[in-house]
């Protein structure tokens, strides 16, 4: 007896283990992380395959992401990426058939649309299996597909959907007939072998032909509305053929659940690849540097080389600008990175891109960066700088220590968080406290970590913190490289760039005092 093959899903390893990925609800750091940018930009061009719920619900199991990254290597072969791009074209065709037939108000229309979606169908399933069948793939997920279209081609339920639609396509596209017009009314009888005289008059009259004619005729409408005239025609072949438009009628009610459910996900969950490789091509093309993540759930040691914010380099590339890359480490006991250094020089950016490559990767996507070795979070939490609400009826620092004590609340050791400037709206020595009191919570609970400041003195809180400085042009202090450079932070860079800016260095007091 011949086993049944068990696929179930290309995104999930265990049987059921997405089926509740539509009710997933957007996670709370997508706008702070620009997240919410980046998934519209991928799932923009597939609207109808709804894939938004698959971002909303990370993986947090290794075995999970293996299994994604697996398919993410074959899709690698652009042959099989056309195969698989072949068979979603094919299965669009299906659908637009079905979707046509639900605005008609015809029988017999109706059901030629069905026909032809079951026929398109069968030809995107039988295509893709052979070519699969030939490819290399060795991922869980496309062998385990592979297989389950191979077994379900050699089924009863397909042989038989495929032989009924072959044969009654046939004597469909035979039918002939004949219309006879005359004033009001239209008679409709078999066709009986009358011969076509348009080609013999044609060529009666081909002799008296001088240069090229006008064209009178009127183009042929090929609408797929009828009007009740052609409704009636139809009505009457039917009443010509009664035998092959019953069994029409059959082959629709029988099959009308032909759509084989695991093949119906597959469709929908393959785009979910799909869009990310369409989104990261021309990102790719421009030189920017994608991988797959080495991935732990115990080692916090964690390293990028030559990353980047994907929602801002996607706004680069359109704009036609250069994309600033950036590296960062942590080793040994190292957990959290203070950002520090003049203001609009990438500190933001850096704790965003932070964010993006441990959620991506977190959906089993490669990442922005030549090589990156990344911890696996429960949850990332962030904070952001918010307008004052007036429906919270709480003051900006109220506000900021609420939104960081649930942080607190909701953290683990396995939780990546980004706090992003907190504490400015009071003053530098309450800052500074406050600010010391929330990172000691975080060290002991030992969560990795970005915290972009400008209170330099968080530096001292141990070996746990490791100190980064927004870069900046030596000979021009009030010019940004946008690079992020491990290193002390000394204040000086941003205390030169804000004298910069107001005029109030010593050479350009100088210039403005008379002696």
């Amino acid at each position: 007896m011949t086993e049944t093959i068990t696929f179930r899903s290309i995104l999930f390893v265990e049987p059921g283990e997405g089926v509740d990925s539509d009710e997933a609800v957007q996670p709370a750091c997508f706008a702070d992380l620009n997240l919410d940018q980046i998934v519209h930009s991928i799932t923009a061009s597939k609207a109808e395959y709804n894939l938004k719920p698959f971002f909303h619900r990370p993986l947090t199991d290794i075995d999970g992401i293996s299994y994604r990254h697996e398919v993410m290597r074959d899709l690698d072969d652009a042959v099989l990426l056309g195969h698989i791009r072949a068979f979603a074209k094919g299965m669009l065709g299906m659908r637009e058939y079905r979707a046509q037939a639900t605005k008609l108000h015809y029988r017999y229309q109706k059901e030629q649309l069905f026909v032809d979606a079951v026929r398109t169908y069968c030809h995107a399933v039988a295509e893709l299996t052979r070519n699969l069948s030939c490819s290399s793939s060795t991922s869980r997920g496309l062998t385990g597909f592979r297989d389950y279209l191979a077994d379900y081609l050699a089924s009863e339920r397909f042989k038989s959907l495929l032989e009924e639609t072959k044969a009654l396509y046939s004597d469909l596209s035979e039918v002939a007939y004949c219309i006879h017009i005359k004033s009001s009314r239209v008679t409709v009888r078999t066709y009986e072998g009358e011969p076509d005289y348009s080609e013999d008059v044609e060529e009666t009259f081909r002799k008296f032909r001088q240069g090229a004619p006008k064209d009178y005729r009127v183009e042929y409408s090929d609408a797929l509305f009828m009007n009740h005239v052609e409704a009636q025609i139809l009505a009457c072949v039917a009443r010509l053929y009664p035998e092959l438009f019953d069994r029409l009628d059959a082959y629709c009610e029988k099959h009308a659940d032909y759509l084989d459910k695991t093949i119906a996900a597959f469709d929908r969950e393959i785009q979910f690849y799909l869009a990310y490789i369409e989104y990261i091509g021309p990102l790719k093309q421009a030189g920017l540097n994608f991988s797959l993540p080495r991935l732990s759930k115990t080692d916090k040691r964690i390293q990028a080389v030559e990353t980047f914010d994907l929602a801002l380099a996607s706004k680069l590339r359109f704009e036609g600008s250069t994309v600033v890359t950036n590296d960062f480490e942590l080793a040994g006991k190292e957990r959290i990175f203070l950002v520090s250094g003049p203001n609009q020089g990438g500190k933001t950016t850096f704790s965003r891109l932070f964010g993006q490559l441990h959620y991506l990767a977190s959906l089993g996507y490669p990442v922005p960066g030549r090589e990156t070795r990344l911890f696996l979070p429960d949850a990332v939490l962030t904070h952001y700088e918010k307008e004052e609400s007036i429906e919270t009826h709480r003051g900006k620092l109220e506000d900021d220590l609420v939104r960081i004590h649930r942080i607190l609340d909701q953290a683990t050791a396995n939780s990546i968080v980004i706090l992003n400037e907190i504490f400015n709206s009071t003053t530098a020595a309450d800052a500074l406290f406050l600010s010391r009191e929330v990172l000691q919570r975080l060290i002991r609970l030992d969560v990795l970590c970005v915290c972009v400041t400008f209170l330099d003195e968080l530096t001292s809180l141990g070996d746990t913190v490791v100190s980064m400085v927004s870069a900046i042009v030596p000979d021009n202090p009030a010019q940004r490289t946008y690079k992020i450079e491990r290193r002390p932070a000394d204040g000086r860079a941003y205390a030169i760039a804000i004298a910069e800016k107001y005029g109030l260095t010593y050479r350009r007091l100088k210039e403005r005092i008379p002696e």
